[in-house]
């Protein structure tokens, strides 16, 4: 008989998995699903197109800063704040609020909704002519994609058994690097390609380079929001754990058991905003340094950029169940968190080596390694999270996930990488040297964090044993 791993008994004391025909806790007008079957697939891989599609629509700005800056005449920081508050904010608002829709409501249609709003906002920064207008058009899109990732996490645990679970979390994790990455592809793309474009298409004649992306960009999303149609609403997976996991928590009920745990979950949701700084940051000004400091042509930093953060990314995501099995095998029950705290160390080493390399190529080799150490934990840590929550509480432990990442993230690293280049070195062209002091130190504090958070991960995962 095969040996199951830790993380696959731990998830099976938590929910076991259902043969066909089991009963199940459904939603209203929620369909009876065989997990791991060709429709489970089917919907993973809608799931991570609209979840590539939304890291697409927020950071195809990323490219854009330059002309942008020109166009309205913005200082780094005025632009940061378009970059991180203006979506951040938004965030903030949403995120608790679809994390409990999540929890509760019609999923599919939550995702419909949202695809159909990012995808309207994205479209309406290229009609901005102000700060204010471009401010808000972030907003909007920052509001609705607030619901991608709950929304994802939530059905894949539910089309899903506990086998396949970590690698179909593993495939959905891509969406964000592979949408992050396509995002400089597309817009370099578009860019290169806006005088053929305005010639075949007098209505876009008006329109600046940087509007143009934007236009381009957010428009395609109203049509895959036609192909969720086709995705089915999953009844929810029964936990066989306890009663309290088969009916929805309360506020207070699911504020106590994340207090009473705050050991765990406090230092990976700080640990993965931390994280996030240098993942978030890192794409949102790189593009900047290559452009800035070595002269490399914007449409080309989008390709090779672009090209690197989807190979390398989707390199480290989809090895990541491979190194968290290498440090179980080693013994170590907490693997998952393991793993993601040991990538912080290489992280360290490539941000501190961005300002520091003479060539843009090595540059780039450096920024490689720095996104191949933050797609690791990109998968474990959100696997980590769902092993020790309740199946009613996974729409609200996702949220919180996202939105400590995204206010770090968004709200406080790209932001401050700007405020250093302003205040402290006062020379745009000194934006690596910006990259690499935030992105050091953001490492370092993440290193911490998770590692002090293993111990009390291996005690969640002997509690969810025992139950």
């Amino acid at each position: 008989m095969e040996r199951l791993t830790d993380v696959e008994r731990v998830r099976s004391a938590h929910e076991q998995p259902f043969e066909q025909g089991a009963a199940r806790l459904g939603s209203a007008g929620g369909a009876r699903i065989l997990q791991d079957s060709p429709r489970s697939w089917y919907v993973l891989a809608i799931l991570t197109i609209s979840y590539s599609l939304s890291y697409i629509d927020r950071q195809v700005l990323n490219l854009l800063i330059d002309p942008i800056k020109r166009s309205l005449l913005l200082t780094d920081t005025e632009l940061s704040l378009i970059q991180g508050v203006a979506f951040i904010s938004a965030y903030l608002l949403a995120s608790p609020f679809f994390g409990r829709l999540v929890d509760t409501m019609n999923r599919r249609n939550i995702l419909i909704f949202g695809v159909c709003t990012w995808s309207i906002f994205t479209a309406l920064c290229g009609r901005a002519d102000t700060f204010v207008e471009l401010f808000l058009a972030r907003f909007g899109v920052g509001l609705a994609e607030a619901c991608a990732l709950p929304v994802g996490w939530s059905m894949i645990s539910d089309y899903f058994s506990v086998k396949r679970t970590t690698r179909a979390f593993s495939i959905y994790s891509l969406g964000s690097l592979i949408g992050g990455g396509l995002s400089l592809v597309a817009g370099g793309a578009v860019i290169a390609s806006t005088d053929t474009l305005r010639r075949q298409f007098v209505a876009l004649a008006e329109l600046a380079n940087w509007q143009l992306t934007f236009v381009l960009v957010g428009l395609p999303g109203l049509l895959f929001a036609l192909v969720l149609l086709t995705v089915k609403e999953p009844e929810r997976r029964a936990s066989l754990k306890s009663t309290v996991d088969d009916r929805s928590f309360t506020k207070s009920e699911a504020a106590r058991y994340l207090w009473t745990r705050r050991g765990f979950f406090g230092n990976i949701y700080l640990g993965n905003g931390l994280l996030a700084i240098v993942a978030l940051g890192l794409p949102a000004w790189f593009p900047s340094f290559l452009i800035r400091h070595h002269g490399v042509p914007p449409a080309m930093v989008g390709f090779k950029f672009g090209l690197l953060v989807v190979t390398v990314g989707s390199l480290g995501v989809l090895s990541a169940p491979w190194i968290a099995r290498l440090f179980e095998r080693a013994g170590h029950k907490d693997a998952t968190v393991r793993a993601s705290a040991f990538c912080t160390l290489g992280m360290m080493a490539a941000c501190a080596a961005v300002p520091l390399v003479p060539t843009p190529e090595m540059a780039l080799v450096a920024a490689a390694v720095a996104v191949f150490c933050w797609s690791v934990p990109t998968c474990n840590l959100a696997v980590s999270v769902q092993l020790v929550s309740p199946s009613r509480m996974r729409g609200v432990t996702a949220s919180l996930y996202t939105f400590f990442a995204q206010i770090i993230g968004f709200g406080i690293g790209q932001t401050l990488i700007a405020m250093v280049t302003d205040r402290v070195f006062g020379n745009p062209s000194l934006v690596g040297n910006s990259l690499g002091i935030v992105g050091f130190s953001a490492s370092v504090g993440s290193a911490i964090l998770l590692f002090s958070s293993l111990r009390y991960y291996r005690w969640m995962l002997e509690e969810e044993s025992r139950s």
